[in-house]
């Protein structure tokens, strides 16, 4: 039976009536927020692996899905060698899943028929929360330094300068679980210009940082919320150029896509997948050139404990609450 998550938030609860979206609901503590169907004695914020091997999973075919994306079929392409040095790594036979949802992604990942993932910044604390996800790796730069910024962007003769200017016109938000996407700026925009989104700007949900992005060059929406790193991924395929469009506002950094299993694999499974994590060689790869534009050269590892947690705050600003069951 499929579990449905819902979403809410203290600051913009009007926008959301209007997206029609579903994936998390709200109250005033995130910090440790996991459902009870998970256990943490750690501490890490991260569900454990059980401590009865019954209940350990090690399926004879892993089935890995990136977060959603405008074209599945091409990211299908660009991890392929990836996929294949996984299978290489455990033995095992490796599915790319084409998800059209961030709720389609967390709903399979919760129902056991996800194993590996990459969630955006915004999904990983449901992920995390709410399906089991345990996060360990980032991709970063040759550096190790890593991060997108949340950018807002409209098209060139709007007549939308700033932020302030968006009162009384159109911004394009992604998915309610985004971070870039939708958390973010709506937070950004009440503390900075007192707007609220659905009362002082209208609001509209494309679905993707790629529809959206389309969405603004087309002229189809005002302006948009996006992660400036899938900007860059799709002015580095032609897919856009930066004639099309303007930035009017640009945030700090926040922690990119979260790759991890789930936490119910058997111990055995769990490790090797990390090391053929940290082990893939990029050079020359397709997973190379496709993220080449933001920089990204190699996975680090990474703990949500430490590395989400102005991703957290965000959500406690908003008071959000992670009520999974």
């Amino acid at each position: 039976m499929s579990h449905l998550f819902t979403v809410r938030h203290r600051i913009s609860a009007g926008a959301l009536l209007l997206s029609g979206a579903c994936t998390m609901l709200v109250s005033n503590n995130v910090s440790a927020q996991l459902s009870p169907r998970y256990q943490d004695m750690n501490a890490d914020l991260v569900a454990d692996q059980s401590d009865d091997s019954e209940r350990w999973r090690d399926p004879s075919i892993l089935v890995f899905a990136y977060t959603p994306v405008e074209d599945p079929a091409l990211y299908s392409r660009v991890w392929d060698e990836f996929i294949a040095h996984i299978e290489g790594a455990t033995g095992k036979e490796v599915r790319f899943f084409p998800v059209q949802s961030n709720a389609a992604q967390l709903e399979a990942l919760r129902a056991g028929r996800l194993h590996i993932a990459g969630f955006n910044t915004g999904s990983t604390p449901v992920a995390v929360n709410c399906a089991g996800f345990v996060p360990f790796a980032m991709m970063a730069s040759a550096d190790r330094s890593y991060g997108y910024e949340m950018e807002i962007i409209t098209f060139p003769d709007s007549g939308i300068q700033s932020g302030a200017d968006l009162r009384g016109r159109q911004l394009a938000f992604t998915a309610p679980t985004s971070n870039s996407g939708f958390k973010a700026p709506s937070t950004l925009l009440q503390n900075e210009f007192g707007l609220q989104a659905g009362t002082d700007y209208r609001t509209v949900f494309s679905g993707s940082h790629d529809n959206s992005i389309l969405g603004v060059v087309n002229g189809d929406y005002e302006a948009a919320a996006v992660a400036n790193e899938v900007l860059k991924r799709m002015e580095g395929r032609d897919v856009v150029n930066a004639s099309q469009y303007r930035s009017i506002y640009k945030s700090l950094t926040f922690p990119t896509t979260a790759y991890g299993v789930s936490h119910n694999l058997t111990p055995e499974l769990s490790r090797k997948i990390r090391e053929a994590f940290f082990s893939f060689n990029w050079e020359g790869s397709a997973l190379q050139r496709e993220f080449a534009d933001a920089g990204m050269a190699q996975f680090i590892p990474i703990t949500y404990q430490e590395h989400w947690r102005v991703v957290r705050e965000i959500d406690e600003a908003n008071d959000t609450v992670y009520n999974c069951d």
